[in-house]
């Protein structure tokens, strides 16, 4: 009994499946031409997508110098060091670990958008003329015959893209990676003309050297300040010795670093112009389109199909 009951279970199997393709079968038309109108679709959609270009560099940790005085000086003071916040040991990966934070945060790019003056660039550029070397701007986000931006807020006020809108249409744009087996990062900015790309990228590089110098700088600078302060407090010979010694490494430090351009990153491979296109992919928005016109007709034909025979059910 239980093996008749086998047989007639794959045979209604069987049957199914049989109907299941009959079905498709009898609807291949629709299926070949809803298929056939995804692949054209797609094929126009992937043509309409601008070319973009990545531009990429290579970096490495700057190595500084630490200064050997500054750490025998610094231990005859004990707890003054970590009032005075003064570093010891060696910062080079530490310093490019908070470079690479700072870099992508928002402030940094507020700010470097704003000195370099990029703000059509991010934000209104849609695509690129390889035979003019022009961008394309949206007209309706500016209007570049009168520089007069064409945004509209919540509000209703027509204006420029806000810092946040252009954080983040900036930082689509860029990626950065660290590899942490070697301690390099790769960097790279992507953008509708590859002449742009890669003048952002050094740009963006050079900017975050200053940035960190500039901090440095300061930090030295406070310092040394505060150092100064305690000299004149203390009247022991010994101990303003010993800070006069601080502040001598102290200002070595300034100057070295007021002499590194490179300060925080090294790049071991320069940025270049790039020639070939990083995306769209259009193969495989072709291919993607059309696999999934193929699906949805299939399903559209076996919905199709099935529905009539559940509506004559309940008629």
């Amino acid at each position: 009994m239980e093996n008749n009951t086998q047989i007639s279970d794959q045979y209604d199997d069987e049957i199914d499946l049989r109907e299941l393709f009959a079905v498709l079968w009898a609807g291949k038309i629709k299926v070949i031409l809803l298929t056939a109108l995804c692949a054209i679709g797609s094929v126009v959609y992937a043509l309409s997508i601008p070319n973009q270009y990545k531009a990429i560099t290579l970096l490495a940790p700057a190595q500084s110098d630490d200064g050997g005085g500054l750490s025998g000086a610094v231990s005859r003071l004990g707890g003054l060091a970590s009032i005075a916040g003064l570093g010891l040991g060696g910062d080079g990966g530490g310093k490019a670990h908070t470079a690479q934070q700072i870099m992508t945060s928002w402030s940094f790019i507020e700010g470097f958008i704003a000195d370099n003056d990029l703000a059509v660039e991010v934000y209104a550029a849609e695509g690129w003329s390889k035979g003019s070397n022009e961008l394309q701007i949206n007209q309706e986000a500016y209007d570049a015959e009168n520089n007069q931006w064409l945004i509209e807020d919540d509000s209703g006020v027509v204006g420029p893209p806000s810092s946040w809108q252009l954080f983040e249409a900036f930082s689509k744009r860029i990626t950065v990676a660290e590899d942490e087996q070697y301690g390099l990062v790769s960097v790279s900015v992507e953008h509708y003309s590859p002449q742009i790309a890669k003048q952002w990228l050094d740009l963006y590089i050079s900017a975050i050297n200053k940035h960190m110098q500039e901090r440095q700088v300061a930090k030295v600078s406070n310092n040394i300040e505060y150092l100064k302060a305690q000299i004149e407090k203390t009247s022991i010979t010994e101990m303003q010795e010993v800070l006069y010694t601080i502040i001598e490494e102290q200002i070595k430090n300034k100057m070295l670093a007021e002499a590194s351009p490179d300060y925080a990153f090294v790049a071991i491979s320069p940025s270049m112009i790039p020639e070939k296109k990083s995306q769209p992919k259009r193969a495989s928005i072709c291919i993607f389109g059309t696999l999934l016109g193929g699906m949805l007709s299939i399903m559209l034909v076996l919905v199709m199909h099935y529905g009539r025979q559940v509506i004559a059910v309940f008629r």
